[in-house]
């Protein structure tokens, strides 16, 4: 029977293969879809790890600092450091924006780090080119998937900084690259009201009928001082000592400073399962969409193969071949159609991955889910083609 449907899809190996590059085409993009997911999941795992942080202190009742915005005094970093069972704790900053070179704009995520060395939590673990930042302001490490090259000058808001180092895969869980700049500069992009606004502020507060009374100057002055002054952050980075209990030093956190806390785990749960679930329903929706339409296109061009054959097959059926062999050819004819859309779709989806704008992960187990799938579609969509193959009546063979 194997030589039967090899001979039938010899007959017409032309559509066969047309159609298997077809539906290779759709397998792919199947394929690249789940890499897409697992490339967002791998983003934010690795968001995670290039921190290197154990838990991460956060305004209370948010889900900073990628989430949500989170925004905490910049000196609470010290009396969490003192705790027991931390070794490193850290302030850090986190802005998506765009970045300018020139007349070019890159959507990045613009960290701010605290002065230190490296392997301070919320640092680029490590640089492919270049080195760390040195100095307190207008210095850049940049991931080489923005384009950025050591010497290059970024326009960051209203200040000027020039790359003096390179990184690989620090990239948000958006899959934004990452720029470091340092803490400072990073507070003024972030928090710090341009100019124009600073100035229309302070006149709308001296026309404030409650300021002009004797005394507030004072006040006033504070509060314009305020105004241009910044001490604020995302979040603090903590590295705990080795051995000591992440869960005790959390909850210690929680109850004196009165700021959240996440360790590794619910941070990883907050980005897979929050900002990256309902792109992962959306990406579940079209592997659904996708796989029926596949489906359709095996059932369509087996049963259409079939209708072809219907005088081949009552003159089988005419010499005494049993009905499962028939269903056996057919069935063979649809799994060589998968196989052949499996393998075109493996190839096309590894060769065009790199060339998306987000990571693609195409994992082994993906695909050897998506190979037993693809047959298992065949199999159901042949079984059209079968029952009519099955009805067809021996007398059509030397019937006009």
């Amino acid at each position: 029977m194997i030589s039967l449907a090899g001979r039938d899809i010899l007959h017409a190996w032309g559509k066969f293969v047309f159609t298997g590059v077809g539906l290779g085409l759709l397998i792919g993009v199947t394929l690249s879809m789940a890499g897409i997911y697992r490339g967002m999941v791998d983003d934010a795992k690795a968001l995670l790890d290039n921190s290197g942080a154990d838990l991460w202190v956060v305004q209370q009742d948010t889900l900073g600092p990628y989430a949500e915005s989170s925004s905490i005094y910049d000196d609470l970093w010290r009396g969490i450091r003192g705790l027991p069972g931390v070794a490193e704790a850290a302030n850090v900053t986190y802005l998506t924006m765009q970045v300018r070179r020139g007349s070019v704009d890159v959507r990045a995520m613009v960290s701010g780090i605290a002065a230190g060395a490296p392997g301070t939590p919320g640092w680029p673990p490590f640089l492919i080119a270049g080195r760390q930042i040195t100095r307190g302001h207008y210095e850049a490490v940049a991931d080489i998937a923005t384009g950025f090259k050591l010497g290059d000058r970024l326009r960051i808001r209203r200040n000027q900084y020039t790359v003096v180092g390179l990184t690989r895969r620090m990239v948000s869980s958006n899959g934004d690259p990452m720029v470091f700049i340092p803490l400072k500069d990073a507070q003024e992009a972030q928090f710090l009201k341009d100019n124009d606004a600073i100035r229309q502020q302070r006149r709308r507060t001296a026309e404030n009928p409650a300021f002009n009374r004797p005394g507030v100057p004072g006040l006033l002055a504070a509060i314009n001082a305020s105004q241009s002054a910044n001490s604020n952050v995302n979040a603090v980075l903590v590295r705990l000592e080795t051995g000591a209990d992440g869960a005790a030093t959390a909850e210690t956190i929680r109850r004196w400073k009165r700021l959240q806390v996440y360790d590794r785990k619910e941070m990883e749960g907050i980005l897979v399962g929050k900002l990256i679930a309902t792109s992962a329903r959306q990406i579940a929706t079209f592997l659904v969409i996708l796989s029926i339409v596949s489906a359709a296109i095996v059932a369509f061009i087996i049963y259409t193969l079939t209708l072809g054959k219907i005088r081949e097959i009552a003159v089988l059926k005419l010499i005494g071949t049993k009905n499962r062999t028939i269903a056996a050819m057919i069935m063979q004819q649809a799994v060589a159609l998968g196989l052949i859309g499996f393998v075109v779709g493996k190839i096309v989806a590894t060769f065009w991955a790199p060339h998306f704008p987000k990571y693609v992960l195409l994992m082994p187990l993906d695909s050897l889910r998506g190979f037993f799938v693809v047959v298992a579609i065949c199999v159901l969509s042949s079984l059209i083609a079968i029952r009519a193959a099955l009805k067809v009546d021996p007398a059509e063979a030397i019937g006009g």
